[in-house]
């Protein structure tokens, strides 16, 4: 298995930068049906950000637990726990991706 390219700490800016004019756009009240191709892929079931925060979020707390001093100090095994809710309860919105689907049907670009 290839070792990944390490991310750029700009990259991750540079990615909640847009998450940000993202969240912007949608505040300035767009029509539904032209954010639905922005919502998509964000939401997506398998690669979208609850799936991928929450995929960070164990990564994290596995990488957390395996370099902590053994026994972990009981702040660090509540900074781990915290990470494996939090990943749990960010996948568990995985099936907002229906709930864009849904929308397509009421939402269409004729229907502004």
């Amino acid at each position: 298995m290839p070792n990944p390219s390490t991310p750029l700490a700009d990259q991750v800016v540079q990615a909640t930068s847009t998450l940000a004019d993202v969240k912007e756009y949608l505040r300035a009240g767009p029509p539904v049906a032209e954010t639905l191709p922005l919502l998509a892929p964000l939401l997506d079931e398998d690669t979208g950000v609850p799936m991928l925060l929450g995929d960070i979020l164990r990564a994290a707390a596995r990488l957390v637990s395996e370099q902590a001093d053994r026994p972990a100090p009981d702040e660090i095994r509540q900074i781990i726990g915290g990470l494996r809710e939090a990943a749990q309860e960010s996948t568990d919105w995985h099936t907002l991706h229906w709930d864009i689907r849904d929308l397509k049907k009421h939402f269409t670009a004729s229907s502004s």
